[in-house]
């Protein structure tokens, strides 16, 4: 597993929110949802993207947006018209002055809008929640990127209308999929953080994917460098200049990572979480969580469930 691989065991869609608006000028949508990631293709027309007090971004036919959460933004058939409804978290929609709308404007299996033959075609889908192992990835990306869909995208926009066994599982491995591909070609035309960088690297990609792959294992830098078949000294110096900190401190991140997820889950317990990540005990993996996180598992998962 990679860093791009995690994005999928963090925010993977998991009966995502996905939805195609059909829309007729004029039209704006106040987006105030605090998703963490919203994919945004244009399948028809064109829309303007607009976060507050920054500007107007043009998405035409085609292209799809990554918009990174939680800030509220506005989608709009021209930056000049004004908020006409309202999206809220679970994606609630109102109009301005709080009217419920989402039935009213209903217009069949998973398509929603204003005018069923309207201008603008759009294919909407929300992850609702983060996950921890992809905070770094997340991290990483502007609040806005935009991309050529291609095929993934017309496919996408073929399948949201289809009401047939399996067919939610088909829309969420689609939106991964999507997603990624749009991240992959941000990262390939503009600068990439370095530990993507370092994944293409023979010997720090190497570990990198081991130490992903296997986190439970008893790792040491001597033990990781006899895998990638360098010296302790050359592996410790290779991995800090590109990754940005020693293997042992990536390991660190990556466990409890992993474990801030893992504890989210029903019947977790602390013990079998501490087993799974590579801590001896609950003691240990709770007294790493809490140096390193400031708070301990169970206040975490307590929050977590809040």
């Amino acid at each position: 597993m990679d860093q791009l691989a995690a994005l999928l065991d963090g925010p993977r869609a998991r009966g995502a929110f996905l939805l195609r608006s059909i829309l007729d000028p004029p039209w704006s949508l106040r987006i105030q949802d605090e998703a963490p990631l919203s994919v945004v293709t244009q399948v028809r027309g064109e829309s303007w993207i607009t976060f507050d007090g920054a500007e107007p971004v043009r998405l035409q036919a085609g292209q799809v947006a990554v918009v990174r959460g939680p800030e509220p933004y506005t989608v709009a058939d021209d930056p000049a018209t004004a908020p006409q409804i309202v999206i809220h978290p679970g994606q609630r929609c109102t109009t301005v002055d709080g009217e419920a709308l989402y039935q009213s404007m209903d217009l069949g299996v998973r398509t929603w809008g204003n005018d069923r033959d309207g201008q603008t075609v759009l294919l909407t889908g929300t992850y609702t929640m983060e996950g921890e192992v992809s905070r770094r990835l997340l991290d990483a990306l502007p609040r806005l990127i935009v991309q050529p869909g291609g095929p993934l995208a017309t496919l996408m926009g073929a399948e949201i209308v289809k009401d047939e066994p399996g067919q939610e599982a088909v829309l969420d491995r689609l939106l991964d999929l999507l997603l990624i591909a749009v991240v992959r070609a941000h990262f390939a035309a503009n600068e990439a953080p370095g530990w993507y960088r370092a994944m293409g690297d023979p010997v720090v990609g190497k570990a990198m994917r081991l130490l992903h792959n296997d986190p439970a294992r008893p790792w040491t830098v001597a033990s990781l460098a006899a895998e990638v078949g360098v010296s302790r000294a050359s592996l410790a110096r290779r991995f800090t200049e590109l990754v940005g900190e020693p293997p042992m401190a990536f390991l660190t991140g990556w466990r409890l990572a992993l474990a801030a997820d893992l504890l989210r889950e029903p019947g977790a317990t602390i013990g079998s979480v501490a087993r799974k990540v590579g801590y001896g005990s609950p003691f240990a993996l709770s007294a790493a969580f809490k140096r390193v996180r400031g708070v301990s598992p169970q206040q975490h998962r307590a929050g977590a469930a809040s």
